[in-house]
Formats: structure tokens, sequence, C-alpha cells
């Protein structure tokens, strides 16, 4: 199953957060974002190591379901159709695209973003205000 295995090597890589692949930008700004917070240096430190941890199980589980020996249960099996792969190429080349270019899709989201945090910075202050 050859093409099945690519297919979901490139959602294991998307999931794992690597470079050139769109998990890598949102886990990038997260941890970015959360590294500017005094109280929460420390706590996003020890949360990256989460990351390590992810990496070792999707690549233990990379290699386990798809690298290893073949099963002679499933040798019959089918690789991917025709119809899964219309389905499945198109969504992999968004993540890679939006890995590669997340700024199409971040300039797209800026100005909503913006005035989400204005308003919550408006609200904040509104907040302490109060009694």
């Amino acid at each position: 199953m050859p093409k099945y295995t690519g297919i979901m090597t490139i959602a294991f890589f998307a999931a794992l957060g690597l470079p050139g692949f769109s998990g890598f930008i949102s886990e990038l700004f997260s941890f970015l974002g959360a590294f500017q917070v005094p109280g929460l240096r420390v706590i996003t430190i020890i949360s990256t190591l989460g990351i390590v941890l992810t990496a070792a199980y999707m690549l233990w589980t990379l290699q386990r379901v798809f690298l290893g020996k073949e099963n002679e249960k499933w040798k019959g099996l089918p690789d991917i159709n025709g119809r899964e792969l219309f389905t499945l190429v198109p969504l992999a080349l968004i993540v890679l695209a939006l890995g590669i270019y997340p700024s199409f899709l971040l300039n797209v989201m800026t100005s909503s973003v913006n005035h989400l945090a204005d308003f919550i910075a408006k609200s904040g202050a509104a907040a302490a205000m109060l009694p």
C-alpha cells in the first residue's frame, strides 16, 4: 500500500509539526505567543517537551503500522483507489502549501484577529475597573 503510506506520512508529519507542513506554523505561533508572557515562560519551555514526546510516538506508530513486516492476514487488501486519491491529494497539497507559504491564510485572518485582540484588551481594561 505505497500510495496510502505516502499520504499518511504527510499527515503524520503535519501532525508532528515539522517545518514545511501546516502544523509547524500553529505550534510556532502558540509557543512564541506564550513565551512572551512572563508567567508562562517556564510552562512554555516544559510544554515543548510534549513536541518531543509527540514526535516519538508518531514516528513509532508510523513505523509499526506502515513500515513493518506485512501481516499475512492483510496481504489481499488493495491500495488506495482513485476516488480516495482524488479526495486526499488536495488535502495533502493544502497541508504542504500552508506550511511553505502560510502568509496566504494569515493575511486573510489578520484584520479579524486584530479586532478580536483589541476587543479583548478593552474588555480586560473595563473589567479591571470594576469594584
